[in-house]
């Protein structure tokens, strides 16, 4: 008889609940016990309405904070706080403006004692991977919001990140530049196999990117839907856009929208 061996998950969040005191003393139950395990190479995406704990999730999986409840793992061990293999991409890209863009995304190298030559190298290349191979030199300020955002993601990347944790990172940018970081994200995550945690209140976003989605409800946050997306892997890379029109597409942007309402 052969056996079968399951492969860990990279992220294991086992009943984590997270409260909050107030300044006046009150405590607010922000997170609800939650329990999600996320495989190697998997693009989570995560929407529900304002408050209901999804950056309270990505905070406890990057480290950021402390469940109150529960345990919060990365490849069996325990989180106890932020670490180079889990980078996180904000809404608002926080590069250092006195840097250049690619000192900017040299940086997590450079904290990790990296030899300058490897970072030059490294960094030129995941440059190129986000398509910004000509504007190392430039300074962030010179950059539109996009090109920005594709720094910050270039950083993360070359960080030699294993988990890559977005909180609604293209939620600012207009709706053209924000296709394109999507495909590029994409195609990126394909080609790369990263583990994603992707934080939006966009439904088309979650089901395009997505190989799951998950529905949280209000406050105190719990999981109400894990929605499988077995479209973004069937037919993403070959119908683009396209993929938005299928009926396949639209049942599962209901079904999900439909979660977020009830």
């Amino acid at each position: 008889m052969t056996e079968t061996v399951q492969q860990a998950p990279v992220v294991d969040l086992d009943g984590v609940s997270q409260r909050f005191v107030t300044d006046s003393g009150d405590v607010v139950h922000a997170l609800a016990e939650t329990s999600i395990q996320i495989p190697q190479g998997q693009f989570v995406c995560v929407v529900g309405p304002s408050g209901c704990g999804k950056t309270t999730l990505l905070k406890i999986i990057a480290g950021f904070l402390d469940p109150t409840g529960g345990a919060a793992r990365y490849r069996g061990e325990q989180i106890t706080g932020p670490g180079a293999a889990r980078g996180v991409v904000f809404q608002q890209p926080n590069l250092y403006p006195w840097y250049s863009v690619r000192d900017n995304v040299a940086l997590g190298m450079r904290m990790r004692k990296v030899g300058k030559a490897e970072r030059a190298r490294k960094a030129q290349e995941h440059l190129e991977l986000v398509g910004l191979g000509e504007f190392g030199d430039a300074k962030p300020y010179e950059l539109s919001g996009g090109m920005q955002q594709r720094a910050q993601i270039a950083r993360v990347l070359a960080n030699e990140t294993d988990v890559i944790l977005m909180d609604e990172p293209f939620g600012a940018l207009d709706a053209i530049t924000r296709a394109r970081l999507q495909a590029d994200l994409l195609a990126l995550q394909r080609a790369q196999h990263r583990t994603v945690f992707f934080i939006t209140h966009d439904v088309d976003e979650a089901v395009f990117l997505g190989d799951r989605v998950l529905v949280m409800s209000a406050r105190p946050g719990r999981v109400v839907l894990d929605q499988e997306v077995t479209l973004s892997q069937q037919a993403g890379h070959q119908l683009g856009e396209e993929m938005r029109r299928t009926a396949e597409f639209i049942e599962l942007r209901e079904r999900i929208a439909g979660a977020i309402e009830h």
